[in-house]
């Protein structure tokens, strides 16, 4: 990867930290941690790797988006915010009543959303028809799942991965965000649940691992779901929950978070400050 492209995708996921930030700020909490772990991921998929246009969101050979970890919204929104889906200052409508901005992504409300999700699992078994129903429709669009990794306690994420196999739907590209937290604390101590590469593997997935907040390593991953083939693709995204705030990513319980004033002024600046050096 070029060195101005990699600048320009860290620049973005450090936009999206921005803008999740300040819908989360406008309410005064919300699920701060697992929004910033994706944030990488989201520039690199938005910025670099999917076909997609703002102006047009309901376009039917666009490549689509399911966010599984509906409580990540805030960095899916902020995502499209700064591509141009709606106006930017609309992220200070976030939970509010009439708002499109729901706590959980709504593709009813949103501009840009392409499932609502929210009930952990369910996003999975949905993208995977959404894959099967494209294939269908003769479509060479592709479906991008995001998923936690707490969500994998559920059983229907394997049921979903399991039909996905057996469909030998190569495109859908589920993208695990491996952040090694959930809601009651460190996944290893609530449940945990193996090797995720194995795991997938065993599941017929074409599986790899990277450090999902590395921009250059997750494009790279990325270009290889473009293959085709008769398996869906699987990345293990090895990510910190909170990444990009060091005070967020040090807190014992980061799940959701209260963001005063305060706090605010220190995260935006510190982002502000490295987006600057990004692109000085």
């Amino acid at each position: 990867m070029e060195q101005t492209k990699k600048h320009e995708l860290q620049a973005l996921a450090i936009r999206i930290r921005l803008a999740a930030l300040e819908a989360i700020h406008s309410l005064g909490s919300g699920h701060l941690g697992g929004a910033l772990s994706i944030a990488d991921v989201l520039a690199v998929l938005y910025g670099e790797e999917m076909n997609i246009d703002p102006a047009n969101p309901q376009w039917p050979e666009r490549d689509k988006l399911v966010c599984s970890k509906g409580h990540a919204g805030p960095a899916v929104y902020g995502t499209l915010a700064v591509k141009g889906y709606f106006p930017y200052e609309e992220l200070h409508t976030l939970n509010r009543p009439g708002t499109r901005l729901p706590s959980h992504c709504d593709r009813n409300k949103t501009p840009g959303v392409d499932m609502t999700t929210g009930s952990l699992g369910q996003g999975t078994s949905l993208a995977a028809g959404m894959a099967l129903g494209d294939r269908l429709k003769g479509r060479k669009n592709r479906v991008f799942l995001i998923v936690g990794d707490g969500e994998t306690n559920e059983g229907q994420v394997w049921e979903a991965m399991a039909f996905a196999s057996a469909k030998k739907l190569s495109n859908l590209v589920v993208l695990l965000d491996w952040n090694k937290r959930q809601l009651d604390g460190w996944t290893q101590n609530v449940f945990p649940m193996g090797d995720y590469v194995a795991k997938f593997q065993a599941f017929g997935f074409d599986t790899c691992k990277v450090d999902g907040g590395d921009v250059e390593a997750i494009a790279a991953a990325l270009a290889r779901t473009r293959n085709g083939g008769d398996k869906p693709y699987a990345i293990i995204l090895d990510t910190v929950k909170g990444a990009g705030i060091p005070e967020v990513e040090q807190m014992a319980m980061n799940h959701s978070v209260t963001v005063n004033d305060e706090q605010y002024d220190r995260w935006t600046a510190q982002l502000n400050a490295e987006l600057a050096a990004l692109e000085g």
